[in-house]
């Protein structure tokens, strides 16, 4: 076995998987003691190289296209540090670090493993449930629901829709930016529904603005990744200008070519089931109205923000 201890975490490669420890020393950040373990497996790996640097070198693994749903999720926007395929190497270790890379690189010829894309995602993400507390309230995700539940910070129109319930099956995509703390970030689901919302992430209720703590922000790319993995692989996506454009779950061949934001081309919303339901819905839209008419919103985020509080009825 080729294997390299670091204050940064630690790399084994017994001939067939990468096993990648996150280390405890409490420089390691936040995100990648959270995202724990990660066992690749040689398929998966496209290469490795040791990148010199001044005082230090550092081992990097590039993986496969496709291979790993937590790339496929944060789309190379992981801050450096918080990448855990990158291994920071002091300078007395570079020669055990090179040797852990030639034994990744001579199996990787063994193996004939090629470097094209995969079509299936060969690591797992995280286990759900998973559960993170950001600046803009708290995500969750049961491996069948996202849940979004508001904090008091969040904007008044967000609060005003109530906790959002989103199922797998109506998600189109998952839209993740960090928080730099220089700029906001977001982690925005998009649904069959909202596939062509313009609404900021501070006023969409189906998106997280990432404005606190960067450190624990960070942590909403462990929901991304989550809800990601359970997604179709993007290799099964036809290619542009094909059906492929037209929004999961939408009939390609409806010849009225019906918005999926224009509330006029959906199902009007069936009565409510309970008084309590109805109550809520009216507070909620009265709160909406308010908003709109001391300017919070402008009239197409009224009317857009109250068809999603109609379709969560």
């Amino acid at each position: 076995m080729a294997e390299i201890i670091q204050r940064d975490g630690t790399w084994a490669f017994d001939g067939s998987t990468v096993r990648i420890t996150p280390g405890l020393h409490r420089s390691v950040p936040l995100f990648r003691q959270t995202y724990g373990e990660v066992a690749v497996p040689l398929e998966a790996v496209a290469g490795v190289v040791l990148e010199p640097e001044r005082r230090r070198g550092r081992l990097r693994l590039l993986l496969r296209e496709g291979a790993d749903p937590l790339l496929q999720a944060t789309g190379g926007r992981l801050p450096d540090e918080a990448d855990p395929y990158r291994l920071s190497v002091e300078v007395d270790r570079t020669g055990v670090a090179e040797y852990v890379a030639e034994e990744i690189r001579r199996a990787l010829l063994l193996d004939r493993v090629p470097k094209e894309p995969v079509k299936a995602y060969l690591l797992p993400g995280p286990p759900v449930p998973v559960s993170v507390r950001s600046s803009d309230g708290t995500v969750s995700f049961d491996g069948s629901q996202v849940r979004i539940d508001w904090s008091d910070t969040s904007e008044r129109v967000k609060r005003a829709t109530g906790p959002r319930i989103i199922d797998l099956g109506d998600l189109v995509r998952v839209e993740w930016l960090p928080n730099s703390g220089h700029e906001d970030g977001f982690l925005r689901f998009v649904t069959r529904e909202t596939v062509f919302s313009k609404l900021p992430p501070e006023k969409d209720p189906y998106a997280l603005d990432l404005w606190g703590s960067t450190r624990r922000d960070l942590l909403t790319a462990l929901v991304a990744t989550a809800v990601t993995a359970r997604l179709p692989h993007p290799s099964s996506r036809a290619p542009a200008g094909s059906d492929a454009n037209v929004p999961a779950g939408s009939d390609a061949n409806d010849p009225a070519g019906s918005d999926a934001n224009d509330p006029a081309s959906r199902p009007a919303p069936g009565p409510p089931r309970t008084t309590d339901h109805h109550d809520v819905l009216l507070r909620r839209l009265r709160e909406l109205g308010r908003l709109h008419r001391e300017g919070v919103l402008t009239d197409e985020e009224f009317a857009r923000t109250k068809a999603v509080v109609l379709r969560g009825f």
